[in-house]
């Protein structure tokens, strides 16, 4: 048997043969790492405490190639003995039993990120440019890939977005640039990443049940700004969110890295920003000390909302810090349209514009959505995650009609508006099963006046009631058709 290279400088062209590793849940990203671990000639063993249909023929799949699949409770509460390395799913807390047990005995630890990087093609690399943030993450990287594509670059989105970055680096046909999107779990178990550029959105409770006690909001942060450690070429960060610059501020990057920042305001020299209602680029010209870019108009975007326009901005610094031109840019943020589920319009009945913003799924997402609009009836709850909605309420007071209130942590809304805004009338609607949507359509509906909104922006997770954001967006709409067919 061949000697075991050393784990910490495996890369793709390494001899695997040998290796154990241990692949943690059997999710989209974890079936990918096993299969693609298998490929390369590991030995590969996965643990995985459930497992969907779906996921239990990925499992049979994977037991064919050579695996060995052990699902069902307990099932990843021991690490197998001989270990060599071990690859988790990102929802896996550092304290889970097995992961505990590979610190404790010096086993490395990866995510599926970590695995992709090392797994690049040493030829053909590619360019990464990563995004993270609270909020808006998968938009902006569909745009980036939108304008990186309308520029004639081989490109793909991949990461938290949907298609797993270790698929994406193992296609047969290398890409020129990744436009990944990455979570906190996932930079959480990344180690060795050097991205081309990287930007963080911004920064806000979130997670708060996976990143507990005092320091769960400083750690939250931390693994964000992971996303700029070794950065080559740009990091982008928010300037209307201080937290993203002092991320930049601390990381460790390549010498010549430069700092660009992003902002609903006039640009300043280095930055990207709004003139008017032109998105104006003053970091990549050649005399930003006295000239910009002009990128697109408002109008050329599919929503003027102020947290689309700041993701458009944010979208087209990365692209243009890797020398996309500016007309490539224009053209590829005025064909981009964001996925259902987010800033969607979904009909006016009688003069009341209903909007179905689901995927708002946090407090900052409800509140940048609800500072689109005014007068606005909001429709909000769900799975508050251990957030605190007194800012949000705070913030938006002056522009609510009203609001109606539905699922379990609905009675956490609703304190935060009796303290904050005690004036705007609420409306709760009792009931934790997917019915209770023709209800709340209809409270809103006598809440609203003509020339109003009514949004769906939930500030909360879809789970306690529906499978997904995209489920109790589809609820939303259909009940907002009933009320316009009657």
């Amino acid at each position: 048997m061949p000697s075991l290279p050393d784990t910490s400088s495996l890369t793709r062209t390494s001899e695997w043969d040998g290796v154990h590793a241990v692949v943690i849940g059997i999710g989209v990203s974890g079936f990918a790492a096993a299969d693609n671990l298998l490929h390369i000639g590991a030995t590969v063993t996965v643990l995985a405490e459930s497992a969907s249909p779906a996921q239990q023929e990925k499992a049979e799949l994977l037991e064919v190639l050579g695996a060995t699949v052990r699902i069902g409770t307990g099932a990843s509460a021991t690490l197998p003995e001989g270990t060599d390395l071990v690859v988790t799913s990102p929802g896996v807390p550092p304290t889970a039993p097995a992961l505990a047990a590979a610190y404790a005995r010096g086993v490395p630890v990866w995510g599926e990120v970590e695995l992709a990087w090392r797994l690049r093609d040493p030829e053909h690399p590619g360019r990464w440019l990563c995004l993270t943030g609270t909020n808006g993450k998968t938009t902006t990287v569909q745009m980036l890939d939108t304008v990186l594509r309308t520029a004639g670059v081989r490109s793909v989105a991949c990461g938290n977005v949907g298609l797993p970055i270790v698929e994406a680096v193992m296609d047969p046909e290398p890409y020129a640039v990744y436009a990944v999107e990455l979570s906190s779990f996932q930079l959480h178990y990344t180690h060795s990443m050097a991205a081309e550029s990287a930007a963080v959105l911004n920064v806000a409770e979130d997670h708060l049940d996976w990143y507990t006690g005092p320091t769960g909001m400083a750690d939250y942060a931390a693994d964000k700004g992971r996303i700029y450690e070794r950065v080559r070429t740009a990091c982008v960060y928010n300037v209307q969110d201080p937290v993203t610059e002092q991320l930049v501020r601390d990381a460790d990057v390549e010498e010549g890295a430069r700092a660009i920042g992003f902002t609903l305001g006039t640009p300043g020299v280095g930055m990207v920003g709004l003139v008017e209602d032109v998105l104006a680029d003053r970091a990549f010209v050649e005399e930003r000390r006295t000239s910009a870019a002009e990128l697109c108009t408002l109008a050329d975007l599919a929503s003027p909302a102020p947290h689309f326009v700041a993701n458009a901005l944010a979208a087209s610094a990365l692209a243009r810090s890797v020398g996309v031109p500016a007309v490539a840019v224009r053209d590829g943020l005025r064909s981009f349209r964001p996925d259902g589920h987010r800033i969607q319009e979904v009909a006016v009945v009688r003069d009341v514009r209903y909007v179905d913003d689901s995927k708002a799924t946090n407090p900052h997402a409800a509140q940048s959505s609800l500072q689109a609009y005014d007068p606005v009836v909001w429709v909000a709850g769900g799975l508050a995650k251990g957030a605190s909605f007194d800012d949000l309420v705070r913030t938006v007071r002056d522009r609510l009609r009203g609001v109606v209130l539905l699922g379990r942590d609905r009675g956490v809304i609703a304190d935060a508006l009796a303290r904050h805004a005690p004036d705007v009338r609420v409306i709760t609607v009792e009931g934790e099963d997917t019915s209770v949507m023709d209800r709340v359509v209809g409270a809103a509906a006598d809440l609203a006046q003509p020339g109003d909104t009514v949004l769906l922006a939930p500030g909360c997770a879809s789970m306690d009631m529906f499978a997904n954001y995209g489920a109790r967006g589809d609820a939303f709409a259909e009940s907002v058709r009933r009320l316009r067919a009657g």
